[in-house]
């Protein structure tokens, strides 16, 4: 940049010599500084050099960046290809594990094959062998079941004959538990619902024991040890005591002078031994009626016993009545009049049987008696 304080000099092109011409001073004032428009120029191209700069840097900052990011992405890049070279490897393993498997599971599969064949050569061995152990079951079984069904209905006759015969309802109903074990143990379901009529009778005869004859035997065996201890009753029990001179006189005499009369005397104050012995026949009597279950017996025992204790012993004496009373309550527990009627589970076992063909059916056996009738 030149000075202001110097004039403008014309240029002139190489190797021609510059000419001086007058200048005219108000022309020289009136244009513009040349030094100005040149200043101006520079500053241009300064501007334009600094943004050239600017943008050459940014230019080369970019450059920079992009260099950086590309050195990025090829360590990425590199990254990656060795990731997918591992897992190429672990693929490749893994093909062969594969099919190392698979030739396992064929392996497998052939083997199942042959164990399934097995098998079924098995299983249809087990089944000929079932079907031949079910045979000789069915064999074996028949014969279990006749057997146990002849004992069923040699335990119901026996029983029904029991009761018949002695009334012994205890064992006849023991007899029906034991039928009953007999045809649970029958393999055969036909008989199942035989066991319901055995238990209806069964507990029939159950029920038709008193409750308390253990009791009454009891009371009946004390009776007869207190006989020997009741008082009979008095010869002349019926005359009045004696107050006058006589009377005191006969009773003095009385002691050295012994007058008995037996004329319309009882049976019982002649003989007392044997008036307690009646009485102790009539109780043994009562006893065994009521173990037979004689209901008429029972009774008349009691009564003729009864009878003899208000005719033959004192009936003032405490001891009389309460023994009287005792028989008064032993009447009153007279065993249960209507007898058990037996024979319906018999009658259906035998049904059955010849329906089921175990055995031949008994002669006669073919119609079912009606139901309460005795064997």
């Amino acid at each position: 940049m030149s000075s202001p304080d110097k004039p403008n000099e014309s240029v002139a092109p190489g190797g021609a010599r510059p000419d001086r011409v007058p200048v005219d001073p108000s022309l020289r004032a009136s244009r513009p500084l040349p030094a100005a428009r040149g200043g101006g120029s520079r500053a241009l191209a300064v501007l334009l050099a600094l943004v050239a700069v600017g943008a050459s840097g940014y230019v080369g900052w970019r450059q920079w960046q992009l260099e950086q990011g590309s050195a990025g992405d090829s360590r990425q890049v590199a990254g990656l290809q060795q990731r997918v070279g591992t897992l190429e490897t672990a693929l490749a393993a893994l093909g062969g594990q594969r099919d190392s498997l698979n030739q396992r599971l064929d392996d497998a599969a052939q083997v199942n094959r042959s164990l399934r064949e097995e098998l079924l050569g098995q299983a249809e061995r087990t089944r000929h062998l079932e079907d031949a152990v079910a045979k000789l079951a069915e064999k074996s079984l028949s014969g279990r079941d006749g057997m146990l069904l002849d004992e069923t209905e040699s335990l119901l006759r026996m029983a029904g004959a029991r009761y018949t015969l002695f009334h012994d309802a205890q064992g006849a109903a023991a007899a029906y538990a034991l039928a009953d074990q007999a045809l649970a143990a029958v393999n055969d379901g036909a008989f199942s619902g035989l066991r319901q009529s055995v238990n209806a009778e069964r507990e029939a005869l159950v029920k038709s024991q008193p409750a308390s004859q253990a009791s009454a035997l009891q009371q009946l065996e004390v009776l007869r040890g207190d006989l020997a201890s009741l008082p009979l009753k008095p010869l002349d029990g019926g005359s009045a005591p004696a107050t006058d001179a006589w009377s005191r006189i006969r009773r003095a005499l009385a002691g050295v002078v012994s007058v008995q009369r037996d004329d319309g005397a009882p049976l019982a104050v002649a003989d007392a031994r044997f008036a307690r012995e009646l009485a102790a026949l009539d109780l043994a009597q009562a006893q065994a009626a009521l173990l037979a279950y004689d209901s008429k017996g029972y009774a008349a025992a009691l009564q003729r016993v009864d009878a003899a204790l208000a005719s033959q012993f004192d009936p003032g004496a405490p001891a009389v009545q309460q023994a009287r009373d005792a028989v008064k309550r032993l009447a009153g527990q007279l065993p249960v009049a209507a007898p058990v009627q037996l024979g319906a589970a018999l009658a259906e076992l035998r049904n059955l049987r010849a329906v089921h063909a175990l055995v031949p059916a008994p002669a006669g056996s073919t119609a079912a008696p009606a139901r309460g009738a005795r064997p």
